[in-house]
């Protein structure tokens, strides 16, 4: 049985941080591209980052860059969000997604509310 399991989110002011983790039970970790998604009130939902199987490359969207981290541990078979200088507009429910080929697993979600 597939399951990605969130954990992390919760209340955090402006300019803190919180970790995102995402494990991962079911499948072959390793072999899955990783990526968390958001989806913010009334707002599409958008790819926030992305890792390769192997960890060796990621991606970002513009407005996360130089604040966000993606990492994976293909042992714990866990991948993590690190999100830093947190803004208010980073408010939003965070998805884990694992993708191969043309496989996508998704997990629940894990809502950030940040706010003062």
């Amino acid at each position: 049985q597939v399951q990605l399991v969130e954990s992390g989110g919760g209340l955090v002011q402006p300019g803190g941080s919180l970790r995102l983790s995402c494990a991962a039970s079911g499948f072959t970790f390793r072999r899955y591209h990783m990526s968390w998604y958001r989806q913010a009130p009334g707002k599409e939902r958008e790819l926030v980052a992305g890792i390769t199987s192997s960890g060796d490359s990621t991606n970002y969207v513009d407005s996360v860059k130089g604040r966000f981290t993606i990492s994976r541990d293909n042992v714990k078979n866990t991948v993590y969000l690190q999100m830093n200088s947190l803004k208010p507009e980073d408010t939003a429910v965070y998805y884990c997604n694992a993708k191969f080929t043309v496989i996508n697993y998704w997990g629940k979600g894990t809502l950030v509310t940040v706010s003062s």
